[in-house]
């Protein structure tokens, strides 16, 4: 990793997203690093997690998906236009399952790279992966908000 702390606790500590923020004492604690031009993280499910026995619920892994691609395309959108970190809100994104997710073969894996962007949004690709296997995919559209949205600088 390029840094040893993750986006959300260098950009956000005081975040309570109940995805990504560090101050969410229930929250799922998402850490996203960059590597390169893809945005990895690693994440350990709890048992309360689940959707039935040994299999990691749907929601949740919308919840990952969406947060990390997110913190992508933030990132990203600073690094390309040589300012602050912009608050960012998903403007649509979409979740595709493709095998159920394995809760018991060690750390979820999320990886996610900006397949397109312009000065204020970013469109992310995101694979969640299992046990080996890629178990969903993702796909959204993140926009930077101004002044005035209840979301900017709320992270």
């Amino acid at each position: 990793m390029e840094n040893s702390k993750s986006l959300q606790v260098i950009y956000a500590p005081e975040s309570i997203c109940f995805g990504c923020g560090p101050a969410n004492q229930k929250g799922l604690k998402i850490q996203s690093f960059t590597h390169d031009d893809v945005y990895v993280c690693n994440w350990k499910p709890s048992k309360h997690h689940e959707a039935f026995p040994g299999v990691l619920n749907g929601g949740i892994i919308g919840s990952l998906l969406d947060c990390h691609s997110n913190w992508a395309a933030a990132h990203h959108l600073m690094m390309k236009g040589g300012g602050e970190l912009p608050a960012t809100v998903t403007a649509d994104y979409t979740v595709k399952m493709k095998r159920p997710t394995p809760m018991d073969k060690g750390a979820i894996h999320l990886a996610a790279s900006v397949v397109e962007s312009n000065q204020d949004r970013a469109t992310v690709q995101a694979e969640l992966e299992a046990g080996g296997k890629i178990c969903a995919t993702g796909r959204g559209t993140f926009v930077a908000v101004k002044p005035g949205h209840p979301a900017y600088h709320r992270w």
